[in-house]
């Protein structure tokens, strides 16, 4: 028979644990309630009966009600990919999207298009794990059909994962690249935006040591936090000043009965956008403010920029709590990858090993993300590569999201990028 402490001890932490599962459970039956309360507001508020009076008290709160509902459904929704055909030199191309790798927790698409065209460029898009999906790279996925052969990682939410599938942090990250890289190879352009970018020059190092012949021909990283020290913001400072116990008791915890990953403990999304919003709040509150005018003075639209950007803003995704806890420790506390002291299985990896492949490091001067420099010191940290092999460009008035969607990045980076690979 188990001593009392034992048990006592089991029973604690058994109570601590269903109390986790209870507060995942309340995130979504929070979200629930508000989106019944909104949908509620909109139907009493639309009533027919309010347009014989002429104060604006019923259409502001029909409007509110309406948005308000929209976007709470939008928390737990994976938005459509949407790319079904693009145009090219006046003609119109259809596209199908096509997996051709299923991993536990993600899936290696390709968009396959009917347009015959010699000699085109095979590009890979790891798209961020940081609380979206990778849809949110759609519009960089679309600027490029015209002349590249696409594939994106398209991570999987957490929630849906069952937990015999087993663990996955960014050593696991890591893995998938250099299987991605391998699998792809050879000819492969590499694009990383944001989060995967110190991880996969990670697997690049490996791929460059043990598997040379498979090494991509470029590596394009997108505002990433290559070293988080180099141009700190509000982000690594989070990082920094936060233990990761405390990360972990306060931040983590098991995903609830609805879903096929009950019990895996994970940093839900919800969190994620939450932080998010509140380094902008005020502008985000602004914006739906806005949206309320618009949709009272008859010039908002389904597909208008703001609907656009909210519906991919607002899906998010769950992170597995190793991987968010590994991420803050490794990448932003020890600083593995600035200090070249990675490892992968307990073997050290040489970026330096990296001797002869073409590297382009992509910023926004208006990043509040992942700052200007901080993906620029990859350059520093790459010293076996010569001068001619490297490359940068800053962007003056580009964000942290237009500088791979939007004006920022169809008009000004995506030409660059293009003739970036063009050249190798």
């Amino acid at each position: 028979r188990p001593p009392r402490s034992t048990l006592s001890s089991s029973s604690a932490a058994s109570d601590v644990y269903k109390r986790q599962i209870s507060t995942y459970d309340f995130f979504e039956t929070s979200r629930q309630y508000n989106e019944w309360i909104s949908s509620s507001l909109k139907t009493f508020w639309g009533n027919p009966i309010f347009g014989l009076n002429p104060s604006p008290i019923p259409q502001v709160m029909f409007t509110y009600g309406k948005l308000t509902e929209h976007y709470l459904s939008r928390v737990t929704s994976k938005p459509d990919w949407g790319i079904n055909s693009f145009v090219a030199n006046g003609n119109e191309y259809s596209v199908s999207k096509k997996v051709i790798l299923k991993k536990p927790f993600c899936k290696l698409i390709k968009f396959e298009t009917n347009r015959k065209k010699a000699n085109i460029k095979k590009v890979l898009i790891i798209a961020p794990m940081s609380g979206h999906y990778a849809t949110l790279t759609r519009n960089t996925v679309l600027s490029l059909l015209p002349d590249c052969e696409v594939f994106v990682t398209d991570w999987l939410n957490a929630r849906d994962v069952s937990l015999s599938k087993g663990k996955f942090d960014i050593e696991d990250f890591t893995k998938y690249l250099i299987e991605f890289y391998k699998f792809l190879s050879p000819d492969l352009n590499v694009m990383a935006i944001c989060q995967p970018a110190p991880l996969a020059l990670a697997a690049l190092s490996f791929i460059s040591k043990n598997y040379y012949k498979k090494k991509p021909s470029t590596l394009t990283l997108i505002g990433g936090p290559i070293d988080p020290e180099a141009n700190p913001t509000s982000v690594t400072d989070f990082g920094n000043k936060l233990s990761l116990d405390y990360l972990k008791n306060t931040m983590t915890m098991p995903v609830g009965v609805n879903y096929k990953g009950v019990g895996r403990s994970v940093y839900p999304g919800i969190i994620q956008l939450s932080s998010f919003i509140s380094m902008n709040f005020k502008t985000h509150l602004n914006s739906f403010f806005d949206q309320v005018f618009r949709e009272i003075e008859g010039i908002a639209s389904e597909n208008d920029r703001h609907n656009k950007f909210y519906n991919e803003y607002l899906a998010v995704i769950d992170m597995t709590a190793e991987f968010y806890l590994t991420t803050v420790n490794r990448i932003f506390k020890k600083r593995e990858i600035a200090k070249n002291i990675f490892s992968l299985e307990n073997e050290a990896l040489d970026l330096n090993d990296i001797k002869d492949i073409p590297i382009f490091i992509i910023e926004g001067k208006n990043d509040d993300i992942s700052a200007p420099g901080q993906c620029l010191a990859a350059l520093e940290i790459l010293k076996k590569i010569p001068d001619n092999l490297k490359f940068s460009y800053l962007h003056e008035n580009a964000g942290h999201y237009g500088i791979f969607s939007g004006k920022a990045w169809r008009e000004d980076i995506r030409p660059e990028f293009i003739n970036f690979i063009n050249k190798f």
